[in-house]
Parts: C-alpha cells; sequence; structure tokens
C-alpha cells in the first residue's frame, strides 16, 4: 500500500467501518478489511509520533530563542 496522509488514512478507516455497520461482509473479506483497518492505523501511529516529534522540537526551537531574547 502507498504512503498515505493522515487524512487519508482516517478517510479510509472510516469506510472500512462503514463496510462493517453494514453488517454483510463475507469473513474472507472481513478479515482482508481487519488487516488492511490494523495497517493503517499502524501507520497513523508512525505520523502522530512524527508530528509529535517535530512540534517537540520547534517548541525547544522557541524557547530557545525567548532565552536568547531575555524573556
Amino acid at each position: 500500500m502507498n504512503k498515505l496522509s493522515y487524512e487519508e488514512a482516517t478517510k479510509k478507516l472510516n469506510e472500512i467501518i462503514e463496510k462493517f455497520e453494514e453488517g454483510n461482509l463475507p469473513i474472507d473479506q472481513a478479515i482482508k478489511n481487519l488487516e488492511e483497518g490494523a495497517s493503517i492505523i499502524k501507520d497513523c501511529y508512525s505520523i502522530l509520533d512524527e508530528a509529535k516529534g517535530k512540534l517537540t522540537e520547534i517548541k525547544e526551537t522557541l524557547n530557545g530563542l525567548q532565552e536568547v531574547d531575555g524573556n
């Protein structure tokens, strides 16, 4: 699967959830969807971890600027 953006991934997860809510998936398709959903969730956690790291770096940079500025 191609790397999805966070927004694309959550949209895809919602589509998978809708299929389950319809309640008429054959077991083999349900398993395939569960596997795909688990992979997408893993990717989402990775995206969020990366974003958290970037936000932490920005915060540290801004804090460093405040110290240089004397405030």
